[in-house]
């Protein structure tokens, strides 16, 4: 074994002094560091929707991909209500060691322009990881309840008996309520709202023509538009989805404003260590990033926008600021 000297062969600066205990101390944060390696065990991901909504449809196939990467389970804990911000305010009580995270999306921007009081403050006790995928909203309806072949005689029904058709959402204060307001707002219509605890609920309501449509997010509603239990009349946006090349886009419709998608993204607690926050984020990347999850993406019309930390903390920012306007513009309050 190799002694260190009892004594410096001689005396040492004050820098170099400094130096040696820098170089100490990095040494034993080496192992410090690869011992917080993540996940060392099952991650819990707080998705404040009812299982089958918009939201599940990310989640849980995300899920399977970083469980197959990581060899960890991301365990999926649906806490739904009040439009999302029951399972946020759950999530934001969490310890903020890496272990729960949490699936907002579009409506949480939405939310403190709608609530008076929240049990939490996006900004304040979450750190935004990663956008993991982007759909356009679409008017989707009931062909059994709605008499419109396409979106000129919808918008002409509607029109002629305005209050006489009611449309479904995630519960008030989500994209799906907005989207509805938005949609109100441009075309001069009245359409009657119905609040849920959440879109899967809605959706599967739209099925059975308990409500007669709804401004869904494609990716929910994908699959039964292709079945054919509901119908597309319109996609929010630029252009046509390349999905369902069929369903014209808002902007050619004659609503070049109309511009709403609905995000999903992951939030960590507030004083989760930077680490993990980093492993987090590539971690769910890799998962969002397989070929499975591209296959499922593409088939439900989404994209994965993959905006990071800063990135996008801005980007929360930007919707923050946006459904505010809407808000106010639009007078919508909760039902």
């Amino acid at each position: 074994m190799t002694h260190l000297p009892t004594r410096f062969p001689q005396p040492l600066g004050r820098r170099t002094l400094l130096q040696a205990a820098a170089a100490g101390a990095a040494g034993l944060a080496f192992p410090a560091w690869s011992q917080s390696a993540w996940p060392a065990k099952p991650v819990t991901l707080v998705v404040p929707f009812p299982a089958g909504g918009g939201t599940d449809a990310f989640a849980r196939p995300m899920s399977a991909q970083f469980a197959r990467l990581t060899e960890k389970q991301l365990i999926i804990d649906n806490k739904g209500g009040a439009g999302g911000t029951l399972g946020a305010a759950v999530a934001s009580k969490a310890a903020p060691d890496g272990y729960t995270l949490f699936m907002g999306a579009v409506h949480h921007t939405i939310a403190p322009s709608m609530y008076s009081k929240l049990d939490y403050d996006l900004e304040r006790d979450f750190v935004p990881l990663v956008m993991v995928a982007s759909v356009p909203q679409v008017l989707v309806v009931n062909p059994k309840k709605v008499p419109a072949a396409n979106y000129a005689e919808f918008l002409a029904f509607v029109r002629k008996n305005p209050g006489k058709l009611n449309y479904g959402s995630a519960g008030g204060g989500t994209s799906h309520h907005l989207a509805g307001e938005l949609f109100k707002l441009q075309t001069s219509t009245f359409i009657t709202h119905i609040p849920y605890r959440g879109a899967g609920p809605a959706l599967q309501d739209l099925i059975a023509g308990n409500v007669d449509m709804m401004f869904d997010g494609l990716g929910s509603s994908a699959a039964h538009i292709k079945g054919g239990r509901i119908k597309a009349l319109m996609v929010s946006g630029t252009k046509r989805n390349p999905a369902f090349t069929d369903v014209p886009c808002s902007t050619e419709l004659g609503l070049p404003d109309y511009t709403v998608s609905t995000w999903y993204g992951l939030w960590a607690p507030k004083g989760t260590p930077a680490d993990i926050q980093a492993r987090a984020i590539e971690e769910i990347r890799r998962a969002c990033q397989t070929d499975e999850a591209k296959t499922t993406w593409a088939n439900q019309g989404a994209d994965f926008p993959n905006l990071a930390g800063a990135q996008f903390d801005g980007f929360i920012k930007g919707e923050l600021a946006k459904w505010s306007k809407v808000v106010k513009a639009s007078g919508a309050k909760l039902d």
